[in-house]
């Protein structure tokens, strides 16, 4: 299915000449019945002779509805520029010209209307002003058909011309990403919530579970329907109803984008390559804020050049594009920016998840060239390079590309041993550039190599102290960690982490010193002294080796003490049910202080359970 897009002056017969074609009147509301003229979109749809169902798009003419305009020809195949005979090219053809130019429309027809009014020599100069007009822009080379929506003259020929630039026109690609731009949303009672939209880079289908973007609200399509039929599948090119469940109407605007769920991503900043307009009023300023029109969204923006301090109508420049709050767009999408009344300009979109970038940088504009025209490896490299490591989910969620292409890609930059790749998954690891991931293991070793000269007594790092030292999120450091494991360059043992090379070793002077502290322990195993100024790092390698237990509070048991009393316990508790503070310090002939201690480690390391004054084993 195909989808054809009317542009034009106010008042040149857009509609009637919709209503024509197809049959169906496109002005929906009473007011744009009682004034005659189109205010918001009306949509309609009409079989070509070969069969090709074709849907169309009518779009207000008026200056003050230029916002209307835009919301419906983002995902148009054919323009359908509706020029009167009796005023030939007028300020908003010009205006709809240039939004179809900055919006990559490069497929045209010139409906020549209201033909039953005038001369035919005039028909013909006018033709003559309209190819003129035409050329310059993406629509050059559009055919012109004269037509009376009245008399219902060379309506035949224009349905023909359709036919033959549709015939031509590539389907739309499915990606398996669906995107449906929302034009309308309504209520039907019985139903509930529809919305509407023309549905681009994948297929929806009755029962999906969808997200709204940016609101991230979820739902369940109830219902899908196409030119008024029910349909259980839809697809990439599709004039789509949608009735969903779970998402109220009020909560739902005109350029939210339904998809699946955590399929897009909603972005606060995205780098493009903008181009003014030949007759834009004025010279565009850095950091100025304009109202940004993308897909059938409309929100204001804040616009950073990125070349220099302004740009001349007829100029392009990279640029940075700031929205007021963030909205889902892909590399690739195009987009139009307005002031209040006059539209500036447009471009295209190169990176969704952008930084803020320094000014008049020779490496920021080359990378962007890159990302605009470089080949997919380059692209790739680059868009990894700048924000490593990524997610294959995340590259696909940026990319105009399907899950396959973006594979096989990846796989030959791997390959080719510029990317690498975790648990060699590429659809489940994260992904580095080869320079990135010989960095990120030289941070990593470099951090354990150096905590191990400032704590030689110390087994390793703490796994967390580690992740925050180097950097990286809690996903990534963990396989990064069992990549080097696997490599045999550190050693993973619980919580903490370890160069393979280390090992604890005694000084002489603290061979003394822990030698000593354990003749101390020996004299009064079950009531040692609280009173040793050992190093902590000495305490934990004497724990760590298995000659002493720390329980806290400053009290350390030799291990054959410790061994003893948790016996007792054990015992205790099997012969008796329970075990108390009182039988333990009985035993041992020990103090409260030392027996709470104790019954409390075991309460921590879940040997024990305390019920009211007793324990018992877990």
């Amino acid at each position: 299915m195909f989808v054809i897009g009317t542009a034009g002056h106010v008042d040149h017969g857009k509609s009637s000449l919709v209503q024509r074609l197809t049959g169906i009147d496109p002005d929906r509301f009473k007011e744009e019945k009682q004034r005659g003229m189109t205010i918001d979109l009306g949509f309609a749809w009409f079989g070509l002779p070969n069969g090709d169902e074709v849907s169309v798009i009518d779009v207000p003419g008026h200056e003050k509805f230029v916002n209307n305009m835009l919301a419906g020809v983002g995902g148009i195949d054919l323009a359908l520029i509706v020029i009167s005979a009796e005023e030939s090219v007028m300020p908003q053809t010009r205006e709809h010209l240039q939004i179809l130019n900055l919006l990559g429309v490069n497929r045209g027809i010139v409906a020549l209307t209201k033909t039953d009014l005038v001369e035919s020599d005039w028909v013909e100069l006018v033709k003559s002003e309209v190819i003129e007009e035409l050329s310059g822009t993406s629509l050059k080379n559009a055919d012109i058909v004269p037509v009376s929506s009245v008399t219902g003259f060379g309506i035949i020929d224009l349905v023909s011309v359709i036919e033959t630039e549709i015939e031509s026109t590539e389907p739309k690609v499915d990606l398996g990403r669906p995107r449906l731009p929302i034009d309308r949303s309504f209520t039907i009672s019985g139903f509930g919530t529809v919305v509407t939209g023309t549905l681009v880079e994948g297929q929806l289908k009755v029962g999906q579970e969808i997200e709204l973007y940016p609101s991230g609200l979820k739902g369940r399509i109830r219902g899908l329907q196409s030119h008024t039929n029910k349909e259980d599948v839809v697809f990439p090119g599709t004039r789509v109803a949608a009735n969903i469940s779970g998402i109220d109407h009020s909560d739902i605007k005109r350029g939210d984008v339904l998809s699946l769920p955590s399929l897009l991503i909603s972005s606060e900043a995205f780098d493009v390559r903008l181009q003014v307009l030949d007759d834009c009023p004025y010279d565009l300023k850095h950091d100025s804020n304009v109202t940004l029109y993308t897909g059938s969204r409309e929100v204001g923006a804040r616009l950073r050049l990125l070349e220099g301090n302004s740009v001349s109508k007829g100029d392009s420049t990279w640029a940075q594009i700031k929205p007021t709050y963030p909205i889902p767009v892909l590399k690739g999408d195009f987009f139009v920016i307005r002031s209040n009344t006059e539209t500036l300009g447009g471009g295209v979109v190169v990176d969704i998840q952008s930084r803020r970038h320094k000014r008049r940088s020779l490496s920021i504009i080359k990378k962007l060239e890159i990302l605009k025209d470089g080949s997919l490896g380059e692209i790739l490299l680059n868009m990894i390079e700048a924000n490593q490591p990524l997610e294959f989910s995340s590259l696909e969620n940026s990319l105009l590309l399907s899950r396959t292409e973006l594979s096989n890609a990846i796989a030959e930059l791997v390959t080719k041993d510029k990317l690498f790749v975790t648990e060699n998954d590429i659809e489940r690891g994260y992904i580095f550039t080869k320079l990135g991931w010989e960095s990120t293991n030289m941070k990593i070793m470099e951090t354990l190599t150096g905590f191990h000269s400032e704590f030689p007594l110390r087994e390793g790092i703490q796994r967390e102290d580690l992740r925050i030292q180097v950097s990286l999120d809690i996903g990534p450091f963990n396989h990064v960690v069992s990549e080097l494991s696997k490599s045999n360059l550190l050693v993973e043992n619980g919580s903490v982490i370890t160069s393979v090379n280390h090992e604890v070793v005694l000084d002489d002077k603290s061979k003394l010193e822990s030698a000593d502290f354990i003749n101390k322990l020996s004299v009064s195993p079950f009531s040692p002294p609280t009173d040793s100024v050992l190093h902590e790092d000495v305490v934990n390698y004497l724990t760590n080796r298995g000659e002493v237990v720390n329980v806290g509070q400053g009290i350390v048991f030799l291990a054959s003490a410790f061994d003893e009393m948790l016996l007792y316990v054990k015992f205790t508790i099997e012969d008796k049910g329970e075990v108390t503070v009182g039988d333990v310090r009985t035993r041992f002939d020990t103090s409260r202080k030392y027996v709470l201690a104790f019954m409390e480690y075991l309460d921590q390391q879940q040997i024990t359970r305390r019920v009211g004054d007793s324990r018992i084993l877990r």
